[in-house]
């Protein structure tokens, strides 16, 4: 009797034990499975990061892209007096200056230190560079009868700088995206490559500024944030408006303006409806006459 209560207890045991194996391995499958799982959600989430990847805005806001921008700038700047001269005169550039970091104040870019300069041609135009360098013609001071549309063409070119229009058109970056990565190192001793890259980039940007221009709606809001920059600053907000109208009938000293910008009726159409939609028509601020002739005298 006692035998048999013995074999019947063994053979529970190994029953139990069967089990126990049982359930250990179920659970070893079912911890897997949730393991490979977990993997393949992760890969996909992966891949479909990827995909979404390029379609974010571009972002060229970090200390190694505002470097290679401002590098990239001082180059460009270069090629700009290679075909102008600058013009000498010491109490008008610091004029130009006074007033254009005035307004620079309220463009939103206090990394940037604007710089200002007058190039000695009788062109009616106005260039910027990226990183903070702008310039005016003789030509389009000529024309000008105040500060405050000194002002606003001031304005219009660093809002092309402040929205980063030459920058987002070229990829101009200090990182790896960039097709010139690290150009804020490249003058001071990158490989030939990199230097040939660099040349290239510059001469589309040259490209852009003298003969293609910039995109058509990128010159129209660049209208816009000049507009409401000079008001902001405590000019007439139809200055850029009033001075556009003077030179729409100088076509003969236009030419380069009118070849890479849109017609100066749409531009003016442009500002005309900024100016009502944002109840700044009729708007009174200063136009600053006497203090614009006393500095400026064009010989």
């Amino acid at each position: 009797m006692n035998t048999e209560i013995k074999a019947r207890s063994q053979k529970s045991e190994v029953r139990s034990q069967r089990q126990e194996k049982i359930l250990h391995l179920a659970s070893c499958i079912l911890l897997l499975a949730s393991c490979l799982l977990l993997f393949t959600s992760i890969v996909f989430a992966s891949e479909d990061f990827r995909k979404r990847k390029p379609q974010a805005k571009e972002s060229f806001t970090a200390d190694e892209d505002i470097k290679a921008e401002i590098v990239f700038g001082r180059e460009l700047s270069a090629r700009i007096l290679g075909r102008y001269q600058l013009y000498d005169d010491k109490k008008l550039t610091l004029y130009i200056n006074l007033v254009g970091k005035g307004v620079a104040q309220y463009a939103g870019r206090p990394e940037i230190e604007f710089r200002f300069a007058v190039l000695d041609t009788d062109i009616i135009n106005a260039f910027a560079a990226p990183g903070g360098y702008i310039f005016i013609t003789k030509g389009a001071l000529k024309i000008m009868e105040d500060e405050a549309e000194l002002s606003a063409v001031l304005a219009h070119e660093i809002a092309h700088v402040t929205e980063r229009h030459i920058v987002q058109e070229l990829n101009i970056k200090g990182t790896e995206d960039s097709p010139a990565a690290g150009l804020a190192r490249i003058l001071g001793g990158g490989t030939e490559t990199m230097r040939v890259v660099f040349t290239q980039m510059v001469d589309k940007a040259v490209e852009i500024l003298f003969e293609k221009g910039l995109k058509k709606q990128d010159e129209l809001n660049s209208d816009r944030i000049a507009t409401i920059t000079a008001a902001n600053a405590g000019y007439d907000p139809a200055a850029l408006k009033r001075y556009f109208e003077k030179i729409s009938n100088r076509e003969e000293k236009t030419e380069i303006l009118t070849g890479t910008h849109p017609s100066f009726g749409e531009r003016i159409d442009n500002i005309d409806s900024f100016l009502t939609k944002n109840q700044l028509s009729d708007k009174k601020q200063p136009f600053l006459k006497e203090r614009f002739n006393e500095n400026v005298k064009i010989r």
